[in-house]
């Protein structure tokens, strides 16, 4: 099965590299025959749930094979009991069948007697067997204290040799294998069989590359690899004339293993991850030693994942250099990851548009050859959203070698432009149609998630506006609670890179608190539900997606043309925009609950600001229905959030008269009863309404008194007391007189 085609530099590193395996590969992995502990995080699968039993649970419902087996026999009966009422002993450890007469301790051999009582049995004529068994002749017995050799087994052996009945004629079955190699077999240790790994029979460098291989996989304790995998890829490589898993690139090994993808997936991922880290010692050096490199693998710079930069396809050295320093510069400028990769695309466009046109230096690269490529931009991407993203990418290019004085031979000509960018339409957010959205949110819909925490996800998904990746990487303790206590849901917006903060209602919250207390011991709201030995992972997107679609089919949702309906996760952060703007909430409100990076990536939903009101808002003296001053605190943490809330209270919570302080989507208690009510905050601007309100509050005291309602007179006489100390707290604060601004 060699191939003659080897990975490049395997003869430069070969040396090199045994010597840092020898170095690396610790006392623990460095023997022929490992064996994993069943509750091993990384190569065990936890112990079977029979008490008692020590055997991996791997043959589903948390049993050992042979328990499940068993448990299938018995019919499957409810898993926990059978586990509580069952022999926890392997089935090779239960004691065989003795023979029926109480004094013999030969094993059964037929009709439930040993073969020498069976042999007098048969030749008294096969009497009643009771009646026989009371009165049965005594045998020949072997040696005093002779027994079966088998550890567990307390039966005398048979005849002149070793082993019981039952034992002996397994060996017989077996091939009479030697004697001690078969009795090994019941030892303890065997019980372990599928956690032991044997990696005899490879070649000493390339049993130490899966040694360190394995070694790396635990320490990762990124997923579950179980032992019977690593055979797989054990007695692959045995099959082989490799003596390292250098010799061939990494496309060789992923079409040589196994049955095609996506069968054995398992076990040629394990050895597409053991070449890699191999890979990756041999190579190592950090920038220092990937920089010269045509292609990045960016896991050995401390990128997440297997990403590769690949700068290969630019055909001219002058130009690959200059844009490895780019990429560089801007990886480390802390850009994401996938712009960083949208230039590199764009400029490998540029690079293949000037080899076609004959432009052999950056000197020769005009305004001229920029014109060229615009025309030839134009006429194959038309003004698409792409075709802007390639012109800017190339500026940001000859900007950077400009300001940075990477080649002063750029040309002063060789600049773009604002024209030069297609004209882009305004397209209007992707909100759901709120018949969509009617079924999406039916509380019985929602209730057909088969896993609570995808229907958790949805929630916080449709009320906070998060990105599907934010969203499922939440932190476990991601609520935050104000002065007011008032809830927040704390998130880490990986596209901006910062902390974010929105405001939830109490139903979310009480959600999210359940969530929490049914979590182990992970740090993280929504973990990987498998191959997660930590709880370290999140839940990926894909999972989440597959889910959600499931759950849209299995719901049937339609959209307004009776049609199954098509939605991503993302639409549902433009639908809580465009509603959040239907509801008369100012745009720089539903920024900062979006937690936007400048008012014009809101502007898909509106054309609002509200820096004007804020002002007023944080320069008015705001007072409680007791008079007292209420502060908002613009250094506190919360300040940005709160002020959202305060925000969002106004417009979905308004009063004529002032405020509500309530937490939002709060239900309120004192219905019709703001003035006494300890959640109601005003300001000087409102003075002209509480006199008005104080002169008809007095009207309906005396009218009460009049018709001698002294109940609701005594209600109206505390309203009136709470007006005379707001008008008189607030008569001598300056009204705002810019009511257009105010308003805008």
């Amino acid at each position: 099965m060699r191939s003659a085609a080897r990975a490049p530099g395997h003869g430069a590193v070969g040396a090199g590299l045994l010597e840092r395996l020898l170095g690396a590969v610790g006392p623990e992995f460095r023997c022929d025959t490992l064996v994993f502990a069943p509750d091993d995080p990384v190569f065990g699968a936890g112990l079977c749930r029979v008490p008692g039993c020590g055997r991996a649970g791997r043959a589903g419902y948390g049993f050992c094979s042979g328990h499940h087996g068993r448990w299938q026999k018995a019919g499957r009966p409810d898993a926990e009991a059978f586990a509580a009422t069952t022999d926890p002993r392997w089935h090779r450890q239960q004691p065989n069948m003795a023979c029926r007469i109480e004094e013999c301790g030969y094993g059964s051999a037929r009709s439930g007697m040993c073969s020498l009582h069976a042999q007098r049995w048969e030749r008294s004529g096969r009497p009643a067997v009771e009646s026989w068994l009371r009165a049965a002749p005594t045998v020949r017995q072997p040696a005093a204290g002779a027994l079966c050799r088998v550890a567990h087994c307390v039966l005398w052996p048979r005849a002149a040799g070793q082993l019981c009945h039952a034992h002996d004629a397994t060996w017989r079955a077996n091939g009479r294998p030697e004697m001690e190699e078969f009795i090994g077999r019941f030892e303890p240790a065997a019980v372990h069989a599928d956690q032991i790994v044997r990696l005899d029979g490879l070649p000493p460098q390339l049993k130490l590359e899966l040694q360190y291989a394995l070694q790396c996989r635990r320490g990762d304790r990124g997923t579950k690899t179980p032992p019977a995998v690593v055979m797989q890829v054990v007695r692959f490589l045995r099959q082989t004339a490799a003596s390292s898993l250098l010799e061939h690139p990494e496309e060789h090994w992923r079409t040589s293993i196994g049955r095609p993808a996506p069968k054995d997936s398992n076990p040629r991922a394990l050895l597409l991850y053991a070449r890699r880290r191999i890979e990756d010692l041999a190579q190592a050096g950090g920038w220092e030693g990937e920089y010269g490199r045509d292609v990045w693998q960016l896991r050995r710079l401390g990128f997440e994942g297997n990403t590769a930069l690949s700068f290969e396809p630019i055909p001219q050295p002058w130009l690959r250099s200059l844009v490895k320093r780019w990429v560089r510069w801007r990886l480390s400028a802390g850009l994401v990851l996938e712009t960083v990769r949208r230039g590199l695309r764009s400029l490998t466009r540029f690079a293949l548009f000037c080899h076609g046109a004959g432009v052999g230096s950056l000197a020769e690269v005009d305004r001229a050859v920029l014109e060229r490529y615009l025309a030839d931009l134009q006429a194959e991407m038309a003004g698409s959203q792409r075709h802007g993203d390639q012109i800017g990418q190339l500026n940001s290019f000859l900007t950077a070698i400009r300001t940075q004085a990477w080649d002063t031979t750029l040309p002063a000509t060789a600049m773009l432009f604002g024209t030069d960018y297609p004209q882009r339409s305004e397209r209007p957010p992707r909100a759901l149609a709120e018949q969509v959205m009617a079924q999406i949110e039916h509380r019985e819909n929602l209730d057909r998630f088969e896993d609570e925490a995808h229907r958790l996800a949805t929630l916080i998904l449709i009320r906070c506006g998060l990105r599907v990746n934010d969203a499922l990487r939440l932190e476990r303790d991601c609520i935050v609670l104000d002065a007011d206590r008032a809830p927040y849901l704390r998130y880490f917006n990986h596209k901006m890179k910062r902390e974010a903060l929105v405001p939830i209602d109490e139903e979310l919250q009480a959600l999210i608190s359940a969530r929490q207390s049914s979590l182990g011991p992970s740090p993280l709201l929504f973990p990987r539900p498998t191959k997660n030995p930590d709880g370290l992972q999140p839940m990926s997107s894909g999972t989440y997606r597959g889910a959600l679609y499931r759950w849209l089919e299995r719901c049937e949702i339609r959209d307004e043309h009776g049609q199954p309906a098509h939605l991503t996760p993302h639409q549902w952060r433009h639908t809580l925009g465009t509603r959040l703007i239907n509801r008369d909430v100012p745009q720089e409100v539903v920024r900062r609950i979006l937690d936007h990076d400048s008012p014009q990536m809101t502007a898909h939903y509106a054309r609002l600001h509200d820096t004007t009101i804020r002002r007023h808002w944080e320069t008015a003296r705001k007072i409680d229905i007791s008079g007292t001053t209420v502060v908002l605190d613009p250094e506190s943490a919360l300040a940005e959030a709160a002020w959202a809330k305060q925000r969002l209270g106004r417009a979905t919570q308004a009063l004529p008269n002032g405020f509500c302080g309530l937490p939002v989507q709060k239900t309120c208690p004192h219905a019709n009863a703001c003035l006494t009510c300890p959640m109601f905050i005003t300001t000087g601007e409102f003075l002209p309404q509480h006199r008005e309100h104080r002169t008809q509050v007095l009207q309906i005291i005396s009218a009460a008194e009049a018709r001698g309602q002294t109940r609701l007179a005594e209600m109206n006489r505390q309203v009136a007391q709470n007006l005379d100390t707001i008008i008189s707290t607030l008569q001598d604060e300056p009204v705002p007189t810019d009511r257009t601004a105010d308003a805008s």
